[in-house]
């Protein structure tokens, strides 16, 4: 059944009894914990968070409709500022939670899979740091110079065209764990997997809100900026 559209006087907790999968975009956007019964619109307010940019991304990757009411409006400074959060937690928390459990879930039984499986993930994690630290440079400060009416050398059309699907190795990764690796106690590699699952997932809709969300509010600035 299609996810309903959320709205700003939607209550969180009734929000994430619904879906608690929406935990983690909730963090990034920096709502609290102890919310009691107050709304989107109600906890926004108190902390100084952009209720419209919060509706707008997290319908998105609820239902895969963008909010033309809220793009409209939204400034794109908002979304990245999510994105910045959003590698923070994975390069500051996700892969190292991952990496963690993968380590302890390897030592339980010697296999000759062990190393290929470690070696494989610490050369993913590279290159999606590698993909967040060139976002990070220059996509995202070229951003705040349009904002702030500034020339570049830049464009988003370069982001555009040099954009890549970075989640895509987790499914060699899975596909090495499930075919070849053997223990007779799996059920922390089971644990890891479903991480590995989650975060191939939410790597897709980090991509996703790039590709839907930024680079077009982009290219409307960059179309404004020329008027």
């Amino acid at each position: 059944m299609q996810p309903r559209q959320l709205h700003t006087d939607d209550v969180i907790i009734d929000i994430i009894n619904d879906d608690y999968s929406i935990l983690p975009l909730l963090s990034r956007f920096s709502i609290p914990l102890g919310v009691g019964n107050e709304t989107l619109d109600d906890v926004c307010r108190r902390n100084a968070i952009d209720v419209k940019a919060l509706i707008l991304v997290l319908n998105y990757i609820r239902t895969g409709i963008i909010d033309s009411a809220f793009i409209s409006v939204v400034s794109p400074l908002e979304v990245v500022k999510f994105l910045k959060n959003s590698h923070d937690y994975f390069t500051n928390y996700k892969f190292n939670h991952i990496r963690k459990n993968l380590v302890a879930a390897l030592e339980i039984e010697a296999n000759s899979t062990n190393s290929l499986i470690l070696k494989f993930f610490d050369t993913f994690v590279k290159k999606v740091e590698d993909h967040f630290r060139y976002e990070e440079r220059n996509v995202f400060p070229y951003v705040q110079a349009l904002i702030d009416g500034k020339k570049s050398a830049y464009n988003i059309e370069i982001f555009e065209r040099n954009h890549e699907e970075v989640g895509g190795a987790l499914a060699e990764l899975k596909n090495i764990i499930l075919r070849y690796y053997r223990t007779t106690v799996p059920n922390l590699m089971y644990d890891v997997l479903v991480d590995i699952y989650n975060c191939e997932e939410d790597l897709a809709s980090h991509s996703d809100i790039e590709n839907n969300l930024l680079i077009p509010m982009v290219y409307d600035l960059e179309n404004k900026s020329r008027k």
